[in-house]
């Protein structure tokens, strides 16, 4: 699925409010773990309440006063971090306090490289530290052979990055794709719309790129983006339900996402939707992405004459433009993907269920209409509220992807940061094809 049109530079989107994402329980760090423990928490604070002085940070993060000042200090030389003199303030005697904040994209600060591959195209987008997303395009590639994609799109995020990052570090690229993917090694396993079996993807892209990749599953990716930079209550338990011509999932719990052995949990293309009979390739009806995905419904709107062509971005403008039977459908699908939320509040009973699916970021009227689905089929669920789109809206995919990088970098800033940043006139990292 790709949101937005081609050719669309998205603006930075604004800040949302965050809180340190907690650390697993265990056993005290020490010597080097301990360091790295509280680089992180220094800056995962800063993300939360930056601007922010050193002072300010121990008292909220619990680090001694000591402490805090050594990690600032190697997150400054990392060039994570910037000093706001402008805003320093002096309290009583002595030296002012100097606030410190995220060196983000918008001051010359790094940014990370973002590449959703998707069917029937692709997202590429520039990200900052704040997960802002500062430029986005998307790239269609329907016509082309699904071994080419990769290259294609590598290349046209190298263009994007010399455009609109050339005086900016880049950390790197987070890229994100459907179906099953294996993180720990880069492989996508399996992606049965693009044939794609075992490929070793993130190895290709870097040596394409000439930079740092990392790679996950899309929907692993949007719900990790919530926990770091979205709503409160995703950093407690959340399900993210990805809804476009591949239907994944994702659950979190405590900061943490889920993979399971060899990283195959959130397959749900499978869940059955109660009240559908349509037909899947399974040889059972009533399956959720045969009933729902984006494949399915703009092939829906062939049959019934609203459109075409079978692509959602039509069905989409048609509803728009005010066509009914296209706003009708989309409704249909919605209290269908509704009907399947309630399924998994009632398995996982999590804070929010975050769905990722176009309709739902054009017309919030798709969304109430999903909603009220949900809650009349859930039995542990009566709050609308639980149920939301992705906190970046239509930056969702470019944000998400950036996140594969991003989040490695806050849970552990000194080990994962490929340089030093001395100002905002270094070079970008890596070599530039």
């Amino acid at each position: 699925m790709t949101l937005g049109s081609p050719g669309t530079h998205a603006t930075a989107a604004p800040a949302h409010p965050a809180t340190p994402a907690a650390h697993p329980a265990g056993p005290p760090a020490t010597g080097d773990g301990r360091r790295e423990a509280n680089a992180a928490t220094v800056l995962r604070t800063v993300l939360a309440e930056g601007p922010i002085a050193r002072g300010a940070i121990a008292r909220s993060c619990g680090l001694s006063p000591a402490a805090v000042s050594r990690q600032c200090t190697e997150l400054l030389r990392l060039g994570l971090v910037r000093e706001l003199p402008e805003l320093a303030a002096r309290a009583g005697v002595g030296r002012p306090q100097m606030p410190l904040d995220l060196h983000t994209g918008d001051v010359g600060g790094p940014v990370a490289g973002a590449l959703h591959i998707g069917v029937p195209g692709s997202t590429l987008g520039v990200v900052d530290l704040r997960g802002r997303v500062l430029e986005r395009r998307v790239v269609w590639h329907e016509d082309l052979p699904a071994d080419r994609v990769p290259g294609r799109v590598a290349d046209e995020l190298l263009l994007l990055l010399d455009e609109s990052a050339r005086e900016r570090p880049v950390l790197g690229v987070g890229a994100a794709v459907g179906r099953w993917v294996r993180p720990s090694d880069g492989v996508v396993v399996r992606h049965d719309a693009l044939g794609w079996y075992d490929r070793p993807l993130a190895a290709e892209l870097e040596e394409r790129l000439g930079l740092p990749v990392r790679l996950d599953n899309h929907a692993r990716a949007v719900a990790q983006s919530e926990i770091l930079f979205g709503r409160p209550g995703a950093r407690r338990s959340l399900v993210h339900l990805f809804v476009g011509n591949v239907v994944d999932a994702a659950f979190g719990t405590a900061g943490v996402i889920h993979q399971g052995p060899g990283a195959a949990a959130g397959d749900v293309a499978h869940l059955p939707v109660p009240g559908s009979d349509t037909p899947c390739a399974c040889g059972r009806t009533g399956c959720l992405g045969a009933t729902a995905s984006d494949t399915a419904v703009a092939a829906e709107a062939v049959r019934r004459g609203i459109v075409d062509v079978p692509r959602m971005a039509t069905l989409l403008a048609a509803a728009e433009a005010g066509h009914d039977g296209a706003a009708g459908l989309l409704r249909e699908r919605a209290r269908a993907v509704g009907r399947a939320v309630a399924l998994l509040l009632d398995v996982f009973n999590p804070d929010l269920v975050v769905v990722t699916e176009q309709s739902l970021l054009a017309d919030p009227g798709y969304l109430a209409e999903l909603r009220s689905s949900a809650l009349e089929h859930s039995r542990v669920c009566d709050d609308p509220d639980r149920i939301v789109p992705p906190h970046a809206g239509p930056d969702v995919l470019a944000a998400a992807s950036a996140t594969v990088l991003l989040h490695p970098l806050f849970a552990a800033p000194t080990r994962t940061t490929p340089f030093t940043v001395p100002g905002p006139a270094s070079h970008p990292a890596g070599t530039r094809r």
